[in-house]
């Protein structure tokens, strides 16, 4: 790792724009932007493992709005945000007006008269999460501009149905680390493949994000799924520029077993198809039950087609020297152990449990350099003054 002060100088030299921006898609950041992020999540990480305390708040407040179920990346928003010296509130809808009809413009600036930054999860509804992010940002627009709000709280987006920035930036930090530095990323091979699972209706934001960010350094990125399992076109038409651009390569395939062929690194996850998405989203703004569990029964007998598609040890041997590094966002559907069968063989899992359990490690960081980058101009100066300072965490 490198030592604090290298990060500092390197973050210098970056020009970057993420003050008072809101996170919401990485490939609508520029390269500096993402080095700042990972940079700058590093240097807090270096300021925890010192026991120096980074609150560079004394008060203010974080809201957590997941409109989704989560574990990690609900307790990497909190743990982040405490990080910084924010209080969390999480906005239950069920408790709130919201049900009551007050609408988004509104419960945005309610919520918002002392809050510093919000973080949001949606990711249930084909093209609307992305969008109901914005919709909240335009209504804060509005509030500062009318001097409803002291200040703008910033936006970061803690999955949607575009993308997970939080995720990939931690994924791709634990590559930064894993590698040895970003430079050496350029000409590794990644395999984004889907997976089988018993379960459906999995979110397309996670291979979206791996293929929307892994594309801008120069890696060769290989997306592979059955037939059918495509994701969002224009994400997959955009990772190919990324990657002409940056030096790289983007392919998609329709074998797991072309897509492992001398990988250096192997991301097997389970999602659903871009256009059952679209069928499960229709099906769930009219609150049809019948049409969800009928469409439910159809894809769980589709996906039971291809039980092959399984992160095995006879697959990972046809990875670079057998050694790739297996990634997940987690949980995992390991086979015989969180399921019949799943995603992976419970002794590849198991081989690298330890390596997925750091990768998870790095998101609160980069949650809390999303929201350190968007609230302070001269991120560089304040980690300093932090360093310096010296204040123990721990007394």
């Amino acid at each position: 790792m490198k030592s604090f002060n290298q990060l500092i100088e390197e973050l210098k030299k970056l020009k970057s724009g993420l003050f008072a921006k809101d996170f919401l898609l990485t490939w609508d950041k520029t390269e500096d932007e993402l080095r700042q992020t990972l940079l700058v999540a590093e240097a807090l990480k270096h300021l925890r493992d010192q026991n120096i305390s980074a609150k560079v708040f004394d008060s203010g407040l974080a809201i957590s709005n997941f409109r989704d179920n989560s574990t990690r990346t609900r307790f990497s928003f909190a743990s982040a945000c405490n990080l910084l010296g924010l209080e969390v509130q999480d906005l239950d809808e069920t408790k709130s007006q919201i049900a009551h009809g007050e609408t988004v413009r509104e419960t945005a600036n309610m919520i918002s008269f002392l809050t510093d930054i919000i973080g949001i999860r949606d990711d249930m509804f084909l093209g609307e999460g992305n969008t109901y992010m914005k919709e909240v940002g335009d209504a804060l627009d509005d509030g500062f501009r009318h001097g409803v709000l002291p200040q703008r709280p910033g936006i970061v987006n803690l999955q949607c149905d575009i993308d997970h920035p939080t995720q990939s930036m931690a994924d791709l930090l634990h590559l930064v680390n894993y590698y040895g530095g970003l430079e050496n990323l350029k000409g590794k091979k990644i395999a984004m493949t889907w997976a089988y699972s018993p379960s459906y209706g999995k979110p397309l934001s996670v291979p979206q994000g791996i293929i929307g960010l892994m594309t801008r350094f120069g890696m060769e990125v290989d997306l592979a799924y059955p037939e059918g399992y495509t994701l969002i076109p224009e994400v997959v038409e955009m990772a190919g520029k990324q990657a002409a651009v940056s030096g790289g390569k983007f392919r998609v395939v329709n074998s797991m077993d072309e897509a492992f062929k001398n990988a250096d690194i192997v991301y097997p996850k389970s999602w659903a198809p871009f256009a059952v998405m679209q069928r499960r989203t229709d099906l769930l703004k009219k609150s049809d039950k019948e049409g969800l569990k009928s469409l439910e029964q159809e894809c769980l007998a589709n996906n039971a087609r291809f039980k092959d598609w399984e992160c095995t040890e006879e697959k990972m041997k046809l990875t670079k020297g057998g050694k790739a590094l297996y990634m997940h966002c987690l949980p995992a559907d390991i086979s015989d152990i969180s399921c019949k069968e799943g995603e992976v063989a419970a002794s590849v899992f198991e081989r690298y449990r330890i390596e997925t359990y750091k990768e998870a490690g790095y998101k609160p960081y980069v949650i809390a350099a999303m929201i350190l980058n968007n609230k302070f101009g001269n991120t560089a100066e304040v980690l300093e003054g932090l360093y310096k300072a010296g204040k123990k965490r721990v007394m």
